[in-house]
């Protein structure tokens, strides 16, 4: 049984560094990658505060297809370069948003999102998906979730 839990009271800097350690942990010695995907799409939910969907989507053909994820349905196949998802696969940089009304082109899944961190997730600099992470709470990622979500990345990019 696994038994991952996050304590409220922790520092932005420790959570990451627990979701990170139990990632690790999840994904060490497991070669499916959707196995992994669904493993830490739960443990984001499960860590992270304050979010309405945490997920992956996946570059197949030419397109972002829906990945494993905790939350409510979603769009299912998003074109490269639309919205945030799309636009973090076209130019391969995390895409922190702090007003999803605001995105030119957004592309709402969930009418209640607010906020959106996407970081793409880059194989020998191509674009094999992204980590996608919304809110209900405007301006809910910041830097540091940036980079507690990038660092997750790097961790899972040969492991998905």
């Amino acid at each position: 049984m696994y038994d991952f839990s996050a304590d409220p009271g922790l520092s932005k800097d420790e959570l990451y560094r627990q979701l990170h350690a139990a990632a690790d942990a999840l994904t060490a010695d497991e070669r499916d990658g959707i196995a992994n995907m669904a493993n830490v799409a739960a443990l984001m939910w499960e860590f992270l505060p304050d979010l309405n969907w945490a997920g992956f989507y996946r570059m197949i053909d030419g397109e972002l297809v829906l990945g494993p994820f905790m939350g409510r349905p979603a769009c299912i196949r998003i074109p490269v370069g639309r919205g945030v998802c799309g636009t973090a696969a076209q130019s391969g940089e995390t895409q922190l948003v702090e007003d999803v009304h605001a995105f030119p082109g957004h592309i709402a899944c969930d009418a209640a999102s607010r906020s959106e961190l996407v970081v793409p997730l880059l194989r020998n600099g191509t674009t094999i998906g992204v980590i996608d992470l919304d809110s209900p709470t405007p301006a809910r990622f910041d830097d540091a979730d940036a980079a507690g979500v990038g660092r997750l990345a790097q961790l899972l990019i040969n492991r998905i």
